[in-house]
């Protein structure tokens, strides 16, 4: 196979104009999907949080509550790291190497933590290692992971989940896991704009593109 067997079609500029307004097409229908999706998320029912979770941090335990930092909002990235790991999920940690400044969140009175069960010492170390200017949280002490199906038999889940805050009442008001966290890693989202998408088996790609299984080229960003 020759490097040529492995482009996309070559056509004039004409033609791919053509191309281009019929995916423009299915691109905005994409989006008008994704907006009446949003909108069916925003009337979702809620789920009043009763138990008295504690959380330990670098200057104390907090409570969940405390976790809204005051805020109405709060999103928790639930960060697959169990007690006994030296280091956290590659996945988990391209997502939190996505968040960004929290400022933009804040401005709209929405926290965000990470959440693990891993203790506090090594959730700091690991942060120091990555960069990472987030807050960080250990469930350790409680039943939290279980009781949001992140810890299920001892195995470790990845997650988001979002919380609404009124007054001193917490309810749960949304949750992803898997694939559902996709729209959180931009680099999934750059990778599809190009000709050889993400590079993955599932992808339907045309004979002769690069491909393997899903995920597994994903590394810890200081170990590409």
């Amino acid at each position: 196979m020759t490097d040529t067997d492995a482009l996309p079609p070559i056509v004039s500029r004409a033609e791919w104009e053509t191309a281009r307004a019929e995916l423009l097409v299915l691109e905005k229908d994409l989006i008008r999907a994704k907006d009446a999706v949003s909108a069916a998320r925003r009337r979702l029912p809620m789920v009043e949080i009763d138990t008295p979770y504690v959380f330990d941090t670098e200057t104390g335990p907090l409570t969940l509550l405390d976790l809204f930092d005051g805020r109405r909002q709060l999103i928790v990235q639930h960060f697959m790291f169990a007690p006994e790991w030296d280091e956290g999920c590659a996945g988990c940690s391209m997502m939190a190497d996505h968040v960004g400044p929290l400022s933009h969140l804040y401005a709209k009175d929405t926290a965000f933590v990470l959440v693990s069960r891993a203790p506090v010492g090594k959730l700091v170390a690991f942060k120091d290692r990555m960069g990472w200017d987030l807050p960080w949280m250990s469930s350790g002490r409680s039943t939290f992971n279980e009781d949001f199906h992140t810890t299920v038999d001892g195995q470790e889940r990845h997650s988001i989940s979002v919380f609404l805050r009124d007054g001193d009442r917490v309810f749960h008001t949304w949750q992803t896991f898997d694939r559902g966290e996709e729209p959180f890693m931009v680099v999934f989202d750059l990778l599809d704009l190009t000709p050889y998408g993400r590079q993955e088996t599932w992808e339907k790609s045309p004979p002769g593109w690069p491909q393997q299984p899903a995920y597994e080229w994903i590394r810890l960003h200081d170990e590409y």
